[in-house]
């Protein structure tokens, strides 16, 4: 199980596998471990291979988390690694509990000599388990998506479900092919029941042509007059973003970036988009000397700055700091100081970086991190409206929420449009030029899938990129390296189903499969 995990940990992001067989090996990861829960004895050994199976996807998945507390935070490297496998072993536990619940209700008709109903019944409880415990993971104690199991399908023949059925969706039909797989191993040898496991075979393949059809159904529609934008990805090592001796030097590199001619006067930028906390302090602390040469910058290029920072407002209820953005037009001729500006405050705060959880502030105390205990901005917040553009903006780990994304798209109260344009600021740098950055980069791919929403990333160290609304990679830098891009983006406006009801239809199939698992659980009485 150790090797299946770890295997699956591969899937999310190209590199070492290429990115055409991430679907495939995911699929054949999971059918391992599907495979072995129906051979189990019994619901405790079959949420142990879950467990193990979890526990070195994670440990492997997300590696990286390692380098921001060893080296970033000051944590022993043993201490760092410990801290990993106490995260892989809490976050292995949701995989552990679908495998548990998928024997238990499969205890009765785990042979593979079954008919055809009930095989694919059996991949059904399989596939709704799985999912449910994927959503469990990504909702409680805040919710933690990365590695979901759909996210390997960012490209491939599910693809094409995202915007009728999000992450969770995909991450169904492709646990639903791995159960398929594990029937069809394990009724090999017993003719004619390995046709009766066929049936499940011949269903997922059914869902993957599906897919391979949908491809061609255009969710979305041109909004406006295409907007050139300015990306830029300063590279600025983490080691030196908060060094208050770096900040003159790193501000003059990333002006020195983003005032870098275009190509040709018709390929001037509107829009400039600089990463998160590109600004690391306070916007009401950075001297007048601070914001003058961005002001400057704005009426050279005749563009507003779309920047990141962290915002602090003084209110009757007291002091709020978010970590924010905020944006400069051409006519400015004063810092954006005042709260009526335009500004986004972040909604969905990292746990650790962002905000304490309770009881754990003597973890935080150990770490040398600059780490914030921000305010939380609300979920849906006015989207900024340029060149007849609506862009709704999210920093760094928000994107990683389908359902919250597509809050923004989505039509507001008042019947207003919703954006047409999704911007994810980030900065990753924390975690080195690892498989961390290609993963965001996957996840903001099933975004624009799920939306049918151009995306734009601005990232500090990676992967700033252009996505349009089928979820291609239109323009990318290289990773760790200062650099700009210039794109036109092109709005769209128009709803997916996935944007209409988020994960209620899946999470309502899923319920219904685990209560139909459970009305036909036990053997029909013979008369």
């Amino acid at each position: 199980m150790l090797l299946a995990g770890a295997v699956q940990a591969l899937c999310f992001a190209p590199g070492p596998l290429p990115a055409w067989s991430l679907p495939f090996v995911q699929i054949a990861s999971l059918a391992i471990l599907a495979a072995h829960v129906w051979g189990a004895a019994g619901p405790r050994q079959a949420a142990a291979y879950g467990w193990l199976f979890g526990v070195a996807q994670f440990t492997i998945g997300v590696y990286w988390l390692t380098i921001s507390m060893h080296q970033f935070g000051g944590l022993a490297l043993p201490l760092a690694i410990g801290a990993l496998l106490l995260f892989a072993a809490a976050m292995a536990l949701y995989a552990a509990g679908a495998c548990a619940v998928s024997a238990w209700l499969c205890a009765a008709h785990r042979n593979p000599e079954q008919t055809a109903g009930r095989q694919i019944l059996n991949a059904v409880a399989w596939a709704c388990a799985w999912t449910l415990f994927e959503w469990l993971r990504g909702t409680l104690f805040t919710g933690f998506t990365w590695l979901n199991a759909g996210y390997a399908h960012a490209e491939g023949m599910f693809a094409a479900w995202a915007p009728f059925v999000g992450v969770y969706g995909v991450a169904w039909l492709s646990a639903f092919a791995a159960g398929a797989i594990a029937l069809m191993a394990r009724a090999k040898d017993t003719p004619p029941y390995d046709r009766s496991a066929a049936a499940t075979i011949a269903l997922a393949l059914l869902t993957g042509l599906l897919g391979i059809a949908w491809t061609h159904i255009d969710w979305s529609h041109a909004q406006g007059d295409p907007l050139l934008v300015r990306l830029v990805q300063p590279a600025t090592p983490q080691s030196e973003k908060f060094d208050p001796t770096s900040f003159a030097a790193t501000q003059n590199h990333v002006l020195r970036l983003a005032g870098l001619p275009a190509k040709t006067p018709q390929d001037q930028p509107a829009l400039i988009i600089l990463p998160e906390t590109v600004i690391p302090i306070f916007q009401d602390q950075a001297p007048p000397a601070v914001w003058q040469p961005w002001l400057d910058l704005a009426q050279r290029m005749n563009a507003s700055l779309l920047l990141g920072l962290p915002l602090h407002e003084r209110t009757a209820a007291g002091d709020r700091y978010t970590n924010g953005a905020t944006v400069i037009s051409p006519a400015d001729r004063q810092p954006p100081l005042s709260p009526g500006q335009w500004r986004y405050e972040k909604h969905h705060l990292v746990p650790f970086g962002e905000f304490i959880p309770p009881g754990f502030r003597w973890f935080v105390q150990a770490l040398q991190i600059p780490l914030g205990d921000f305010d939380q901005g609300s979920l849906r917040q006015p989207p900024l409206s340029l060149h007849g553009q609506s862009l709704a903006l999210n920093i760094c780990y928000e994107d990683i929420f389908g359902e919250e994304i597509a809050t923004a798209v989505a039509p507001g109260a008042d019947g207003a449009p919703g954006a047409s344009i999704l911007v994810n600021l980030s900065n990753l740098a924390w975690f080195g030029n690892t498989w961390a950055l290609r993963q965001h980069l996957w996840i903001a791919r099933m975004r624009a899938l799920e939306t049918a929403r151009p995306v734009i990333r601005a990232t500090n160290t990676g992967m700033t990129a252009a996505i349009d609304p089928n979820g291609q990679v239109r323009g990318m830098l290289e990773s760790a390296t200062p650099g700009v891009m210039d794109v036109e983006i092109q709005g769209a406006q128009g709803l997916t189903p996935y944007v209409r009801w988020g994960n209620n239809p899946i999470l309502i199939w899923t319920l219904l499969g685990l209560l139909l698992a459970w009305r036909y659980r036990r053997p029909a009485r013979a008369n």
